[in-house]
Order: C-alpha cells, then structure tokens, then sequence
C-alpha cells in the first residue's frame, strides 16, 4: 500500500490527492458540483488558471483512486485530468 500525506480516520490511513481537471468550456461548475458527489471526494472548486476545476481526495489505496479517477474522465465535458498525490513531510 503506498502512504503519502496521510490522514488518520479510524484505523485506515488515507492518502491525500489533488485531481487537476481540464473540461470544455462553460463547464467547470457543473463538473465541480458532479465532482462532490464522488465519494472521497472531499472538496472541489472551478478555478482559473490552467486547469478548470482541483478536486481534493482522500483514497485508501491505489484501486480506490483508479476508481476515482475512472469517475472524473466519465463526466460529460471532462477533456482530461491531472492527479497530484500528497507526499509526507519531511521526517527530523
């Protein structure tokens, strides 16, 4: 199991990521609004800049964040993603 930025839930460690998303035009908030019905999706905002929308996840392993993914480039107006995984902080 890879383990990044992890949150503790219980007894399962998370890993955290950001889903960068590039849609046609005019549907950003429709994509985001979709995206929060997601589960694990945690946040999710159209934005400005170079992607469309950043989603913020949180997946147990890397079959939940394919699934996720799967999700994302299904909606309707999704041209492409982008999928930034959290590392930890530095150990001292």
């Amino acid at each position: 199991m890879l383990y990044v930025s992890s949150v503790e839930l219980g007894l399962v460690s998370f890993v955290e990521a950001y889903v960068l998303v590039n849609c046609e035009a005019g549907k950003s908030w429709k994509i985001a609004e979709t995206a929060l019905k997601i589960e694990n999706v945690k946040m999710a905002h159209a934005v400005t800049g170079q992607y469309d929308v950043v989603a913020f996840i949180e997946f147990a392993n890397m079959d939940v964040l394919t699934g996720i993914l799967g999700k994302f480039q299904a909606m309707e107006g999704v041209n492409r993603t982008h999928t930034a995984v959290a590392i930890p902080p530095r150990l001292k």
